[in-house]
């Protein structure tokens, strides 16, 4: 698979986002095909608190990954061309 250089970052491949350290704002970074196009795609707030699952979480870090795809539910269904969709996979799942 070839790597993917785009905005100072190196990508896997397509679909492939990374943690980026370097951007002031964004946590993390992927590269999608839009129309024929490749795009780069920024996500997740820097520093922000985040609730993967894991093995004895607590109720209320369940309640905040619930909270998180109610809130952004219309744009995570906006599928890989939208922020929402990869912070609920990469950052939230």
């Amino acid at each position: 698979m070839a790597k993917i250089k785009k905005g100072g970052h190196t990508f896997e491949g397509l679909n492939k986002p990374i943690m980026t350290r370097d951007h002031p704002r964004s946590a993390a970074a992927v590269v999608v095909k839009i129309d024929g196009k490749e795009k780069l795609i920024r996500f997740g707030l820097k520093g922000a608190e985040r609730k993967p699952p894991r093995q004895g979480e607590s109720a209320a870090d369940k309640a905040a990954r619930a909270s998180f795809r109610a809130r952004h539910a219309k744009n995570i269904a906006k599928g890989p061309s939208s922020a929402a969709y990869w912070a609920n996979k990469f950052l939230w799942s």
